[in-house]
Parts: structure tokens; sequence; C-alpha cells
């Protein structure tokens, strides 16, 4: 009789790669294409690879549409001081007069646009025009955002800011006619080397203020940078580029402003980029991004160099998100410690922990020049408080490990349960116990492990948990091997249980969050009934440390659940 081929784990497993490899490939085919790429519609289309899609869809969109970036990150200066190594071959001399605008010289561009020095002729003043970059072949996306720039700049009056005289159309292509700055930018300042820290102050502080004027209008810049800072000949400095700007109301949810930005898609600079601009699973962005990216220029100011930067784009998001920046007296001893206090306080990865508005940066700022105290440098119980008890940039990894612990914890019910099975009925032999906490505990791991693993890429932070893992093991094993060189009844040193995995909570609270530690005092604090209560030592201990577990292991899942939910 004909029997049907049996479909192995393996084909399977390669059948869902080459499927998820086709939805993607369709996904860049479309955007490559200038059409619209839905990969939400593909998620629900495959709810089986929803999460690996979105996961996979954000890193291609990263990959496209950062990488080119990254090699000429910093716009030249929109000034005919910029020279030759901004400059770029002219164009024809039909599109040369946009709008009744002659175009002189171009000054410098960008990711999605050009920018020219300009002569309005009707009333024959020098200007600066922006067009899209892709001229007439831009999408109806980039036409659209770049109209979305010019509506957010015009809706702005400030003497730091570069102002927008008019938004107009020539031949189906849409322009911003612009404040001439003549000067450089913050980025061609740097190059030379890190400002002196009072000069720093002094260029920063009044952007600041333009900033926080800008976001009392709803105006969030999501995309400063050196190169968006104009220094004019007077030395004034001016903010320019809102091409990524994002409207927001005053309470600072959005409005809408992302409707232009694609599901996964990651805009901004990656070197000045803050964690909930980079990921989204990190929180909303509101006005604290736009203070992470000020204190990322002044950390730039006092160093030379951004606080992170790595040889691709996905690289530096990557440091972004699980690393803290070098303190800049390590980089150079002769920044100001003041300062330096000012610039991590901005960098924080919690947008809690930073400063609240752009003006409060500010005021810090003019408090250094003035020679008053920072608030920066505050150590009050709170701040304290906050800092070493709330969660670390490596928290956010438990969303992959929230339904694993949960599991966990059952399996920790179910060896526990056995081994009080086993005493209770008088088991004395001790190979037993070791088969369970070796072999059972073992192949556990390994399970665990196998099941973590197909979740993506395991991260050098899980690396060390699962290390943690393996030491309480080890701990566990050892007790046994004590008792019998000490020639003690079988699982006599059960509550020191509590002691070791107490003390693994501890190193957990250090790496991932502060809750841990409440976890870890209650199991060291286990150890006192157990000890009084040595024939229930085991299950006190079993279902103490299964319940911290499964606590934590909800409180992950349940936000991983949240971050997956498509925006409404």
């Amino acid at each position: 009789m004909h029997r049907p081929p049996t479909i192995r784990a393996d084909d399977a497993l390669e059948d869902r790669d080459a499927r998820l490899a086709v939805v993607l490939a369709a996904l860049l085919d479309a955007r490559n294409a200038g059409r619209l790429a839905d990969p939400e519609a593909a998620a629900a289309g495959h709810p089986d690879l929803a999460d690996e899609l979105r996961d996979l869809w954000a890193a291609a969109s990263l990959a496209g549409e950062l990488s080119p970036s990254l090699a000429g990150d910093e716009t030249a200066s929109w000034s005919p001081s910029a020279g030759p190594e901004g400059a770029i071959a002219p164009e024809e001399p039909s599109a040369r007069q946009p709008g009744g605008h002659e175009l002189l010289e171009e000054l410098g561009r960008g990711g999605m646009g050009v920018v020219h020095r300009a002569r309005q002729v009707p009333l024959n003043r020098i200007v600066a025009v922006k067009r899209l970059l892709k001229g007439a072949s831009a999408s109806p996306e980039d036409k659209a955002r770049f109209r979305a720039e010019g509506e957010a700049a015009a809706r702005l009056a400030h003497p730091h800011i570069v102002a927008v005289h008019d938004v107009g159309s020539s031949d189906g292509q849409p322009f911003l006619v612009m404040e001439y700055v003549e000067g450089t930018t913050l980025a061609r300042r740097l190059a030379a080397g890190p400002l002196p820290p009072a000069e720093a102050a002094e260029i920063l502080a009044p952007v600041c203020r333009a900033i926080q004027h800008a976001h009392d209008r709803g105006v969030l810049h999501r995309d400063l940078k050196p190169s968006n800072i104009l220094i004019g000949r007077d030395g004034r400095p001016m903010v320019g580029d809102f091409g990524l700007a994002k409207r927001i109301d005053l309470d600072g949810e959005g409005e809408g402003g992302d409707a232009l930005t694609a599901t996964g898609a990651i805009l901004g600079t990656p070197s000045y980029m803050a964690p909930e601009q980079a990921a989204s699973g990190r929180g909303g962005i509101g006005p604290p991004t736009d203070v992470y990216a000020l204190g990322a220029i002044l950390y730039q100011m006092l160093t030379g160099r951004p606080p992170f930067q790595a040889a691709s784009p996905l690289d530096t998001i990557l440091l972004v998100l699980e690393q803290d920046p070098v303190p800049p007296r390590l980089l150079n001893p002769k920044a100001d410690v003041d300062l330096e206090m000012v610039a991590l306080k901005c960098l924080q990865k919690h947008p809690e922990h930073r400063y609240p508005t752009a003006a409060a940066l500010a005021d810090d700022l003019d408090a250094y020049r003035s020679g008053q105290p920072v608030s920066a440098r505050s150590t009050s119980f709170r701040a304290l408080a906050s800092r070493y008890l709330g969660e670390t940039p490596h928290a956010v990894l438990l969303e992959n490990w929230g339904d694993l612990w949960m599991y966990h914890s059952l399996a920790l019910v179910a060896f526990y349960g056995l081994t009080w099975w086993l005493l209770a009925r008088g088991v004395a032999a001790r190979w037993p116990y070791f088969a369970i906490f070796t072999v059972g505990l073992g192949a556990w791991a390994a399970f665990f492990w196998k099941l973590r693993s197909r979740r993506g890429p395991v991260t050098f932070v899980e690396r060390q948990l699962a290390h943690i893992w393996g030491a309480g093991v080890v701990a566990l094993n050892l007790l046994l091997v004590a008792e019998a060189l000490m020639g003690l009844p079988v699982m006599a040193l059960a509550p020191l249980l509590a002691v070791t995995n107490g003390t693994l909570f501890l190193i957990k609270a250090g790496i991932l969050s502060g809750e841990f530690y409440v976890h870890a005092a209650i199991l060291l604090a286990m150890v006192v009934p157990a000890a009084l209560c040595p024939r229930f030592a085991i299950p006190i201990f079993a279902l103490t440390s299964a319940a911290s577990f499964f606590v934590t292991g909800l409180k992950y899942h349940r936000r991983h659940l949240r971050s997956r939910r498509p925006a409404r």
C-alpha cells in the first residue's frame, strides 16, 4: 500500500522560511517600484509569519533607506563657503527657474531634498530654494512629506529657526522658498574637533529655545543633528530641515502625522536617534525624542564624535538600543563635567529620565553659562530611586522571554514537585535527585533555548541570562554533592536553594530591572520559614520561585502583545 510522504519538522521550517522570503521580496519590490508597501496587510494574510515579517521589514527598511545616508550623513553647508566638497554637477538650464526663482548654485543636499542659493526675481532678494532630490520621479509619499515639511516650518516664527517664505509648485514639482543663511553648519565646525565648553553651551541654548518654540506649536523635528544647525556669519545658530517633522497636539499625542510613515519604517539619523524612534516597542515619540537628539549634539560638541557610531546603520541602531554612551571625559579629558552630566541626562534610554522639555535643557545650559549649578547633577532620592530601581535598556529583551518564563514556572513546579514526592516516599538514594537536576533540568534548558532561538537572533545580554540560569543549576547540583560529602540526608540543605536563587535574581536586577530586587528579597526571606520547617523547604522554595518567574513573564508577555497590536 502506498504511504503518503512524511513531512519532517526541518522541511516545514524550510517551507516557512521560503514563504517568509517570498512575502518580504514582494514588499521590497513594491517599495522599489514606488508603490505602497503594506507590511500590516501582508502580516494579516500570513498570521504565522507576522512577528518575523514586521522585524525583517523594519531591518530591510533601515538597510535600504539609511545606508546611503550614513556615508554622506552630514548635509553640505548652505552657503557659498561650502566649497567643492559639497558641490554637485549643475542641473539642466530648463529646470533652473522654479516659480520665478533663478537658481544660482547648489548649496547642499540631504536624504530627500537639494538646496540652492537663488534669486527671487520679483523682489530681487537672495533666498534658499529647496526641491525634491528625485525631481519628477519622486513618489507621491515623498511629495506629501515634502509639502508637510513646508507646512510644519511655516507654522514657526522664531529668530533661531530658518524661516519659510513660500511653498510652491513648478511643473508638478513642489519647492520651498526659505531664508538664506550665509555661513556654515555646526557639522563643519565640529569636523575640526570638539568645541570649548562655553561656546558649546552658547550655541546650543538658543537652539533648545527654538525647538521648544516648535514643540509649543505642535511640531516635533525628529531629525536634529549638526548638519541641520546652520551658523550665520554673525554666529547666530539656526535650526533648519523639518523634512521629518511630525505634528502633535499640546499633550504630546500624534495628530495623524505618521500617516506618511509606513509601518515598520525607521526615520531619522541613527547616531542622533532616540531609542523610541529607532524601535516602536520602546514607547511613543514626543518632545523627549528631540531632547535626546539635542543631547547627542552636545555630546559631539564635547567629544568631536556622536555618542554612537558603527560600521553600518543597523549596527548603530543596536548600539542606541542596547548600550550606554561612553562618558565624554573618557574621550576628551578637557570636557566639562557639568556639560557631561547635561549630555548624559539627555541620552537616557527612558524618556522620563531625560529633561522633560527642551526649555528645561536650555535652562540648565543658561545656568552653566552664568556659573550656577545645573539640575543634571541632582542626586535627590527620587532621582536615584528612579534610576536604580527602574528598568534598564535591556529589559525590553524580556518581551521575547515572557511566555517562556511562564512555561518555566510550570516546569519548576513539576521538577520540585517530583523531588518533594520522592522525599515524602522516603527515597534516600541520591541518584534520582541528581537525575532530576542534571538530565531533567538540562533537557528542559535545551528545549527552552531552542524555543527562544526560533524567535530571532539571540543577543549578548540573553546569553548572559542563560549563563545565570546555568549557574543556578550548577549550584543546585553542588548542594547535592556537599550533602554527600558531609554525610547529610538528601536535600538537607534545601533551605539554601532560596539563597542561591535570590542571589541570581539580584544579578538579574542589575542587568534588567530593579523589579527583580523585590523578587530577590522575597526569595532570600524564604530561608527563614524553610529552615524552621525543613520538611516543607522544597514546596516553599518552588512556589516562591515559580511565582516570581510567572508574574514577570506575564508582565512582559502582555507588553509584547501590546507592542504587536497594529495602531488604529
